[in-house]
């Protein structure tokens, strides 16, 4: 067995992971686990520990890719493997290295006693090597933990020794990802320029260093900090920008993160249905991973929604549900704001004394935690309730104390949000007791920053663009006669599908029992990407699926998506046809003699392709309102995109149905070559073949 081949599969996994190519990187830890489970055990002692580290090198790259795409149960189960296997050979480093990735699966869980008892103990054996790039790391993490509890100063300490370290080692991407959890920090205590700048230190080196995924979450992050300052449409902005990334990237726990702050945003905007859509999905997900947290603090939001929509038995019903989850959890910060809110309710229905009593308890868990923004968001709450002559214990003096203290912080920390409803309150409650000239300051006060941050008129853009998706259709039936119209839509939908949406067909959805699905990919595409100026990139992939293009145009076939570097054609849709199948297969070997004519944008080496092939039955419709687009779903997709993702550079990777398909038809010049069977994942078994040797026509 060759030990150095299969570390370097390894470590370009490990690259992979970095740069969010999750197929890649599992595809090349299976090939390592295959190779060693083949290999068996040569009995050697120094052989038999050189194949254990090896193993446990695969499955803990295995873990981490999966608990980066959210499937922490399957992450759990190879890192806990991985680390049983490391413990009963003494493999030091490999148990340093499985039980910090059990600690992050578990700190995503919720689990923070257990996250910080495997971060110690990956640690411990980190310094017991002298390797301060894996002590640097898991003390990063350790920083998370305690940032996640609201104990942000041994937060700071962590995250402090961790940067000197990364910074001693010159680890540029370590210190990337310091850099951006301390903004995390200063955001949570409400040092928002603060947070901005360290965001952007950290998503610029992030990007340089062509790490999308922790680019993404950064750009999210900056998402939430434009948020608390007020500008909800650089917000919105930042959301969707990162929201992108990440279904790109299919990181579906960072997804539900993402999706719920768009929800947060609709909410402030006070747009309570998009409010509550966005957060149906984001639960939907969490849940889905078992994520407590995150599906808490989502549940909690939805009562702010029936909060604001006067429905308080149902929003204490939905603080209650998150409340629990975050006291077993021991998630302080989280605590304080469902707090809070519990108490927003309380004094809706005039129950004062109790919406005291949490909002006390609400201000001295921020006080505590150091939480600037949510201190002054409750102090300004128990201003207004001491303000309220309907109020038993109402005092003035002391709704103009908490007022003013509310104010001073919010100015502090340049809050707009929370700046235009003190003013609005410091106002109502001068007018109340006399004092004309003090009102009129901060009624005017009120309107400043109220125009400042627009937000009735973001409000109105976020509707508009809710009203445009919903006429879009309706305006291209309306106009269905109309030569430009009509023209738009030949050309981004097939011609049979134009038609009938042109005819006002509003719904178009079908199931085709047979075609041939093709993935094709551009073989170790990041690392090219890397090496070439944005223009050669966009030029160079234009002239390869340009021809890509004219040839499925000349075989009959339906172009249904470029994403990245993958390119994605159906034959026998949205026509039936039988034939699909030696159609596609004419196409395959074809774009696989065109891509001799390409070379590498910076070596001038050959481009290679992967393409994989299925046949089977498909649903396919068109999605969307104001931009349509005709796609495929089911089965028969998923498989020809593990044909692709499990195949190898140079060759066309096809499924026993797809072969049979095209013997069926009897055409002999096609040749197949039997790789054997492999796992595909929701398939099990499969057998599979390479395409080889047909002559195009």
């Amino acid at each position: 067995m060759n030990y150095e081949a299969l570390s370097a599969l390894l470590r370009q996994a490990d690259e992979h992971i970095s740069a969010g190519d999750y197929d890649e990187a599992e595809t090349l830890s299976a090939s390592v686990l295959a190779s060693i489970e083949n290999a068996g055990d040569s009995g050697e002692h120094q052989a038999v520990n050189a194949r254990n580290a090896l193993h446990c090198s695969a499955l803990i790259s295995l873990s981490d890719s999966k608990n980066r795409r959210g499937d922490v149960q399957a992450a759990l189960r190879f890192a806990t493997t991985a680390l049983d296997i490391a413990e009963e050979h003494a493999l030091t480093e490999s148990t340093a290295k499985a039980s910090n990735v059990i600690g992050n699966v578990y700190g995503k869980l919720g689990n923070y006693d257990k996250a910080l008892e495997y971060f110690d103990k990956a640690r411990s054996m980190y310094e017991k090597l002298g390797e301060n790039s894996g002590v640097a790391k898991v003390t990063g993490n350790i920083g998370n933990i305690y940032a996640i509890l609201g104990a942000y100063t041994k937060a700071l300490e962590y995250f402090d020794i961790a940067l000197a370290l990364h910074e001693k080692l010159d680890e540029k991407s370590g210190i990337a990802v310091v850099t951006g959890n301390c903004a995390t920090v200063y955001q949570y205590l409400g040092s928002y320029d603060k947070a901005l700048e360290y965001y952007g230190k950290a998503v610029a080196a992030h990007n340089e260093l062509g790490e999308k995924s922790t680019a993404a979450r950064v750009t999210g992050n900056i998402g939430l900090v434009y948020q608390y300052l007020g500008s909800y449409d650089e917000a919105l902005e930042y959301f969707f920008k990162a929201l992108a990334a990440l279904i790109e990237l299919r990181e579906n726990s960072r997804i539900a993160k993402v999706t719920g702050n768009i929800g947060n945003v609709y909410l402030d905007l006070r747009s309570y249905n998009n409010a509550l859509e966005y957060y149906g999905k984001a639960l939907a997900i969490h849940e889905e991973l078992g994520e407590k947290s995150g599906a808490a603090i989502v549940t909690g939001n939805i009562g702010n929604v029936h909060s604001y929509l006067c429905s308080y038995d149902k929003a204490l019903e939905f603080y209650g549900k998150a409340l629990a989850v975050h006291e077993e959890l021991g998630e302080q910060s989280s605590i304080a704001r469902v707090m809070g809110n519990i108490g927003n309710v309380y004094q809706y229905l005039g129950s004062y004394d109790s919406a005291l009593e949490y909002y006390t308890k609400a201000l001295a868990l921020h006080e505590q935690l150091g939480e600037k923004s949510g201190a002054a968001r409750v102090m300004e709450n128990i201003g207004a309730l001491f303000a309220n002559k309907k109020f038993e214990a109402f005092d003035a003096v002391r709704a103009e104390e908490f007022l003013l203290n509310a104010l001073a912080i919010s100015e502090e920390i340049k809050a707009k949000g929370l700046l235009v409803n003190q003013h609005k309150t410091l106002a109502d409650l001068y007018e109340i007791e006399g004092r004309p000239a003090d009102a009129f300051h901060h009624y005017k006060k009120y309107i400043e920053v109220k125009e400042e941050i627009q937000i009735e008129e973001v409000k109105k853009v976020a509707e508009q663009r809710e009203r445009e998706k919903e006429i879009a259709i309706a305006k291209a039936t309306a106009d269905a006669k109309h030569q430009a119209t009509e023209q738009l839509l030949h050309n981004v939908l097939p011609p049979s599908i134009a038609d009938k949406i042109l005819d006002g067909t509003k719904l178009i959805a079908e199931k085709i029992p047979s075609v041939s699905v093709l993935f094709a990919d551009i073989a170790n595409f990041t690392k090219l990407s890397q090496r070439i100026t944005p223009e050669e990139l966009v030029e160079g992939l234009d002239r390869i699926f340009s021809k890509f293009d004219a040839l499925a145009e000349k075989y009959g076939l339906e172009k249904i998506k470029t994403i990245g570097d993958a390119y994605m054609v159906v034959a026998g849709a949205p026509v039936p046809r039988h034939d699909h199948a030696q159609a596609m297969a004419h196409f395959a070997t074809e774009i696989m003699n065109t891509m001799k004519e390409f070379r590498s944008f910076s070596t001038g080496e050959e481009i290679q392709l992967r393409i994989g092939i299925h046949s089977g039955e498909v649903v396919a419709g068109v999605i969307g309102k104001k931009k349509f687009a005709y796609d495929l779903w089911g089965d028969a997709v998923n498989t020809a995109s593990r044909m692709e993702s499990h195949g190898e550079p140079g060759k066309i990777q096809v499924s026993e149905e797809f072969k049979h398909a095209v013997e069926t038809q009897n055409f002999a010049s096609l040749q197949f070559i039997e790789r054997g069977e492999m796992h595909i994942k929701g398939k099990g078994m499969m057998k599979t073949y390479f395409l080889e040797n047909i002559t195009t026509i």
